[in-house]
């Protein structure tokens, strides 16, 4: 009776674990879309991010996007209630590292850690007349801060394409500023929650 080696398809199923592994460490880029909540008034936010492979489960993540307001709540709870209009938005940058369960399912859960800077920016609308003027003003007390942040999610791939469902936890040190006049201390605690879509390559 005729026996068959186990060996090729032992090779074969090596080849098939390597390049499930290959296909889940590839660089990508990718765009995500979500919404702020807790002390912040609740906004929307946006932006893109890039990831690139350092090893199995480690990733280096650079990330950009904009909170569209992320003025007290309370705060803005008591604006709605007067004419004016009155938002405290920011345009950030930051990189950092992404640590990603590792495991070749397309199922991966992941916690990232970043830090960088966002330039913050008040408008104001609603006074008539002087608009103009006050939001001439404001512009000279736009400041550049600090950012940290923190996040896990999990991100489930198929073929060249990621799904992300997150959550982040982003804090401004926002001192010796217009933002911390408006939130009454040193630091802007922002809770987001967002869905991304990427694509490796």
């Amino acid at each position: 009776m005729r026996t068959h080696s186990p060996l090729p398809a032992l090779f074969a199923g090596a080849l098939l674990v390597a390049s499930s592994a290959a296909a889940q460490d590839r660089p990508q880029v990718g765009a995500f879309g979500g919404y702020t909540f807790g002390s912040t008034t609740e906004a929307t936010t946006f932006g893109g991010n890039v990831q690139t492979p350092l090893g199995s489960g480690l990733q280096i993540v650079g990330e950009f996007g904009r909170l569209e307001d992320v003025m007290p709540s309370t705060l803005g709870t008591l604006i709605d209630f007067t004419p004016v209009d009155l938002h405290l938005s920011a345009w950030y940058g930051e990189a950092g590292v992404r640590f990603t369960v590792p495991g070749h399912s397309g199922v991966r859960p992941y916690a990232e850690a970043t830090g960088g800077f966002a330039r913050m920016h008040t408008a104001f609308s609603g006074a008539g007349a002087a608009d103009p003027f006050v939001a001439t003003a404001l512009r000279f007390l736009d400041r550049t801060e600090p950012m940290l942040g923190v996040g896990a999610g999990v991100a489930f791939t198929g073929g060249p394409v990621t799904l992300d469902l997150g959550y982040r936890y982003k804090r401004i040190l926002a001192s010796d500023s217009l933002p911390s006049f408006l939130v009454a201390g040193d630091e802007i605690d922002v809770s987001q929650v967002r869905i991304g879509i990427g694509f490796r390559f």
